[in-house]
């Protein structure tokens, strides 16, 4: 732990709390304000993902160059700050769309750079703490957003709660900045050229662990249709208003969980490699999601899914992390990341998509299989490359 490495995790934290104050209400203000119906909301969160992931992919490209890596994470988070808060003020689906597409795509652009100056903050065998603890503070912020959702939308609505976003979002923009004065300056004849370095990190371990990994995030869906599925069952015995509250309070379980596990998971990688941590979170992911397949209309029926769920994306995040810093060509970790990072994002918009779709078109029930079958793809891929990350 140093100033630099603390200010990582205050800016994961804030802006985390930032943005997840609209993820929380952006099920009800599509489907209640709006008139939306779940297939739009699975499309946003798609092409959200869609456009972040491209971002990611050059971010990556951008970060290898450290002397672009500081403008690129503060650009980053306060581009994402501002366009977030401005989704208040749409008034159809597709205005939700383009402002949320634009914030991911900005979030997208920074995430290498960020992960990148982590790694030149700390020594090689710290990587799965340092990463652990950046996953902690971003689902801690994860906790943070939806209660004071829940807060502000009983005080000031849904619209004006959105709005609010911007005062965490700058305050990560504000310690991004302490972090980034704690890495070395390079003068400009060290400045490297933009370059696209897909095949050199697709080469050997990386390019095999990464096969998994792409399982994995191709069944792994927006949150947000955790947060409406919850909905959908709780609102017969709880009503609207009541069962929305508490659907963004299970929300909060999922990112306890994640955030009470990804430092252990982080340690645990350090000291046994980071192959184990990412299967047993795949596996609990397979778990929850046949949970929310079944089903249930209680609140005791949803919690055991929720932080199943909460714990996987703790050691799974933690450990594709920890990984790529490990195992990144020399000079490359920043495209590195922009690989690992375009992959979540296009997996995600996948399976939110396919989701929607079928949640549309057939049921839940279909929906949450589907990306179930994804997680026993994913570890036959992990248990089939069984890369060395220690």
């Amino acid at each position: 732990m140093n100033p630099g490495v603390a200010g990582i995790g205050l800016a994961s934290f804030f802006s985390d709390a930032g943005h997840e104050i609209s993820t929380a209400l952006l099920p009800d203000l599509l489907s209640t304000t709006l008139g939306a119906p779940a297939s739009v909301l699975g499309l946003i969160e798609g092409v959200s993902d869609g456009a972040s992931g491209a971002a990611k992919l050059a971010g990556g490209a951008l970060s290898d160059d450290p002397s672009r890596r500081r403008a690129i994470a503060v650009g980053g988070y306060t581009t994402t700050a501002v366009l977030v808060s401005l989704t208040s003020m749409a008034a159809a689906a597709w205005q939700v769309g383009v402002l949320r597409a634009g914030a991911w795509a900005a979030r997208g652009l920074r995430v290498p750079a960020r992960n990148a100056i982590l790694a030149d903050l700390v020594p090689r065998e710290a990587y799965g703490r340092a990463y652990g603890f950046e996953r902690a503070m971003d689902n801690l912020g994860a906790i943070v957003g939806p209660l004071l959702a829940i807060v502000l939308v009983g005080l000031v609505g849904i619209r004006n709660a959105i709005a609010l976003s911007v005062i965490p979002g700058m305050l990560a923009t504000a310690a991004v900045l302490v972090a980034v004065r704690r890495v070395t300056r390079v003068s400009r004849s060290e400045r490297q050229p933009i370059r696209l370095k897909l095949r050199p990190v697709l080469k050997g371990a990386l390019g095999r662990g990464l096969i998994g990994v792409a399982a994995f995030e191709f069944g792994n869906v927006a949150a947000t249709l955790l947060i409406l599925r919850a909905s959908d069952l709780l609102r017969p015995d709880y009503g609207r208003q009541a069962a929305t509250q508490l659907a963004i309070g299970l929300y909060v379980v999922y990112n306890a969980a994640a955030t009470i596990s990804s430092i252990p998971a982080g340690k645990v990688g350090d000291a046994r490699g980071t192959t184990r941590v990412l299967a047993f979170g795949v596996a609990l992911f397979a778990v929850a999601y046949l949970g929310f397949a079944a089903g249930g209309a209680g609140v005791a029926q949803l919690v055991p899914w929720f932080i199943a769920a909460g714990v996987g994306i703790g050691c799974v995040e933690t450990s594709e992390h920890a990984a790529v810093a490990a195992l990144a060509p020399p000079g490359m970790r920043s495209s590195a990341f922009g690989v690992l990072a375009t992959i979540q994002s296009l997996g995600n918009f996948v399976a939110s998509t396919v989701v929607g779709i079928l949640w549309s078109a057939f049921s839940p029930r279909a929906a949450f299989v589907y990306v179930a079958l994804c997680m026993v793809l994913s570890l036959a891929a992990i248990f089939a490359t069984r890369v060395p990350t220690r």
